[in-house]
């Protein structure tokens, strides 16, 4: 009697590549819906939508990714700093969403690095995601991150979404360790591109004149 094959692990368990592997079968014009990429994810919800926002900041049209991706995870990380328990999107963003080609050519571009990473990205140091200030310190980072990518600033797409990548697989793979690691680089990049050329400054200006909070 032959033994009974293993049971798949449920997508709530599954590794990033596991996932990209699954939304990846199928027709390849197809579009995947974005309120269909993070159900059943449970914790890791927010993760995988962050990955897939992320996507587009990897197109390499100028202007393009950044008008796509920035809003996107700027959404995302407003959820993740006033403390939501699952992603919300709007109606009309939650029906769209990448192709599966996309999907695959994005799978196969970092299919080398998931390798690697895989060895030593492991659930661990849960305070990190979990606890509240923690998401609020993530969805912070990745506001302002998400703004910096929405800016118009030469050759900086391909970082910001990098960076953008590293706290969705934090996410994704539940490793404290590793959101301790972007955040150290978020903080940085952000001071580096945002404070100091003023970018961020001058807009939380015009935004709290907006409202009327200052004079």
């Amino acid at each position: 009697m032959k033994p009974s094959a293993e049971p798949s692990r449920p997508r709530s368990e599954a590794g990033t590549r596991a996932l990209l592997d699954a939304f990846a079968v199928g027709d390849p014009d197809t579009h995947l819906r974005l309120g269909d990429v993070f159900a059943g994810l449970g914790k890791r919800s927010f993760g995988m939508l962050l990955f897939v926002a992320t996507l587009p900041a990897f197109i390499p049209i100028p202007g393009v990714g950044g008008a796509v991706s920035g809003p996107l995870t700027i959404l995302i990380g407003a959820q993740l700093l006033i403390g939501l328990r699952k992603p919300w999107l709007p109606g009309f963003i939650a029906r769209r969403g990448p192709t599966r080609h996309s999907m695959v050519r994005f799978r196969n571009l970092l299919s080398p690095w998931l390798s690697r990473l895989e060895r030593v990205v492991r659930p661990r140091a849960s305070f990190l995601l979990d606890r509240r200030l923690a998401s609020a310190v993530s969805g912070l980072l990745v506001m302002l991150l998400g703004l910096l990518l929405s800016l118009p600033i030469p050759f900086t797409n391909y970082l910001f979404g990098v960076l953008l990548l590293m706290f969705a697989l934090a996410l994704l793979e539940r490793d404290g360790r590793l959101m301790g690691v972007a955040w150290l680089a978020g903080t940085v990049a952000i001071a580096v591109f945002g404070v100091l050329s003023g970018s961020l400054a001058a807009m939380a200006a015009d935004g709290l004149r907006a409202i009327g909070m200052t004079a």
